[in-house]
């Protein structure tokens, strides 16, 4: 069992970019991914627990309240969690806090990753693809100061009803968004769109992918497809993808990722 263990879900790589850049401050650390069922959900023998997710629209992405439900914590386990968001923070520190009990907490900004409803330049304050990787990087390296001394924050996370509402209703459209994809010929079959979904929603058949309606909103075929030939409606043909250039599909689809 490593010292530490961080709880990652990611769409498009920037919050397991961040975990990895806090697990690297940390040392000794399993980044276990929460895309899908976590791989290891037992850290009572962890002497820090992290948690590093977005906001989806106004709350957790995916099943992570109900993955963070099932994970075992040792009461005297130091805890803490970073949130990127990309106007506002909607409610999921309130949730994980509400479950775990946070020591400590942070957000920090970067680019919309929804683009099928929102440019990805649109975020606050406002900066460039690469002032928000600096931006993040530095955050990362603040987060993992904080907890490797166990840092305490002196307030809770806020909570908001309007956010959880927000987040109810994002969630229950995924199932309506996903009739909206589409790919065109700059297809070619490779399968990253079929690896990197979490949801196992997606099959190709006869070289070209297939979408379910188990989608949950990560985007991560669209945003990591070599050739940008997946798309949510027609809004997506013009707006610029914002894969993280540091994570590698391979390490999106990973359930565990150690880093000495």
């Amino acid at each position: 069992m490593s010292e530490n263990i961080i709880y990652c879900f990611s769409g498009s790589g920037h919050c397991l970019s961040m975990a990895k850049s806090i697990a690297r401050v940390l040392g000794d650390t399993d980044i276990v991914m929460m895309r899908s069922r976590p791989e290891k959900t037992d850290a009572t023998e962890a002497k820090r627990v992290g948690f590093v997710f977005p906001c989806y629209g106004g709350g957790l992405p995916g099943f992570v309240e109900d993955y963070v439900r099932d994970i075992k914590i040792a009461p005297d386990a130091y805890k803490f969690a970073v949130e990127q968001y990309a106007g506002y923070i909607g409610c999921g520190l309130h949730k994980i806090d509400s479950i775990v009990g946070l020591d400590y907490w942070d957000t920090v900004s970067n680019h919309s990753t929804c683009i099928w409803l929102m440019p990805h330049v649109l975020t606050f304050p406002p900066t460039t693809a690469k002032g928000a990787r600096s931006r993040i990087e530095a955050k990362a390296m603040e987060v993992g100061g904080a907890a490797h001394i166990m840092k305490r924050s002196e307030k809770k996370p806020p909570k908001n009803t309007l956010f959880e509402l927000e987040s109810k209703g994002f969630a229950s459209a995924h199932e309506k968004n996903a009739l909206r994809f589409s790919v065109n010929d700059s297809c070619v079959g490779c399968g990253t769109c079929v690896k990197l979904c979490p949801r196992q929603n997606i099959v190709l058949t006869d070289g070209k992918p297939v979408f379910g309606t188990e989608c949950i909103g990560c985007l991560s075929c669209l945003q990591y497809c070599p050739k940008e030939a997946i798309n949510m409606g027609k809004v997506t043909e013009k707006r610029k993808r914002f894969p993280n250039p540091d994570v590698t599909p391979a390490e999106l689809a990973a359930k565990i990722i150690h880093i000495d």
